[in-house]
């Protein structure tokens, strides 16, 4: 999977920011490229676990069809484990369709790792960073 440099700048940014709460979003764009990353309140508020706000994600929903582009994933931080699935994100990912961006910040480093996870098996996913993708804001 391709990713927009600018998408990823984002996202760590978002992890970095919300640690040691667990960050979490939306990836948007193509089968193939990972064009835009729209962050997404925590409402759980902890560092080993993330629930979307039922209204931001409403509101994620909304813009994809406004805009036109997809939402191909999600995204969330593990503040202090690796960027691999734990067995929670396992059991919760219930669309096989969606890709599993996580960045980890496990001591001090900044990694991210993408992955499929379909009926509980777990693939991982090459990332390419890209330059830069246009506003959707």
């Amino acid at each position: 999977m391709r990713i927009k440099k600018d998408a990823l700048e984002h996202i760590v940014a978002h992890a970095e920011m919300d640690a040691p709460v667990e960050a979490c979003g939306y990836l948007f764009g193509s089968a193939d490229v990972v064009e835009w990353a729209l962050a997404v309140a925590n409402v759980e508020d902890r560092e080993d676990h993330f629930t979307f706000d039922p209204q931001e994600q409403y509101e994620a929903y909304e813009r994809s069809a406004r805009l036109g582009i997809e939402i191909v994933g999600i995204y969330h931080s593990h503040p202090s484990t690796p960027a691999v699935p734990s067995a929670e994100d396992i059991r919760l990912a219930l669309d096989p369709g969606l890709l599993h961006l996580i960045i980890s910040l496990m001591g001090g480093e900044k990694r991210a790792k993408a992955f499929w996870i379909r009926k509980g098996e777990v693939e991982e996913e090459p990332l390419i960073l890209e330059g830069y993708s246009r506003d959707f804001g």
